[in-house]
């Protein structure tokens, strides 16, 4: 495999891991968010029930996907990993052939 061909692999692999890395993020947020807005809508209804027992509660919804999103986030991590220490393969032995012909 040609040196480029390497670099080029690992910069590619480098980018769809930071891409990737920005979704999980974004899915980690917007859960969260949506976790806050849940809380906040439940303790509304709460106070404004004139005893307990007339508090509605709220209905049962999905719990956010926030553990598949940090799994996806960590698989990333090693991916971006992994190409890093690509390129930084592909420089060494590129910079060992420049070394070798002067």
């Amino acid at each position: 495999m040609p040196i480029g061909n390497a670099f080029n692999n690992g910069v590619e692999g480098f980018n769809r891991a930071s891409q990737q890395i920005e979704r999980a993020s974004a899915e980690i947020n917007r859960a969260t968010i949506q976790q806050q807005d849940e809380e906040q809508i439940a303790q509304q209804r709460q106070t404004q029930a004139a005893r307990p027992e007339e508090a509605v509660t709220a209905p049962v919804a999905q719990p956010p996907k926030v553990d598949e999103a940090l799994v996806q986030l960590k698989v990333e991590e090693f991916n971006a990993k992994a190409n890093t220490q690509t390129i930084r393969t592909a420089d060494e032995v590129l910079g060992t052939l420049v070394d070798v012909r002067v």
